[in-house]
């Protein structure tokens, strides 16, 4: 392995996955839903947005169903 390599020469693309890791969406969410994320950003330093995805994500990865009762 060399100890210094010549950036100025690598040729650089784009990574033709980027687009597949995340998608912007809009979303409707409760006053109290984001108070909540965004006190728990301050708390961890993990921006709320990030928190919001890991919290779906952990939603999908053990298949959690919402359970709703509606008022008859």
């Amino acid at each position: 392995m060399k100890k210094e390599y010549d950036l100025e020469k690598m040729k650089w693309r784009r990574n033709p996955y980027a687009k597949k890791l995340k998608k912007q969406i809009t979303i409707r969410m409760g006053v109290d839903i984001l108070d909540y994320f965004k006190a728990l950003s301050k708390e961890t330093g993990i921006p709320y947005q990030n928190l919001i995805n890991s919290y779906l994500r952990d939603c999908v990865v053990q298949h959690k169903k919402p359970s709703m009762k509606w008022a008859s």
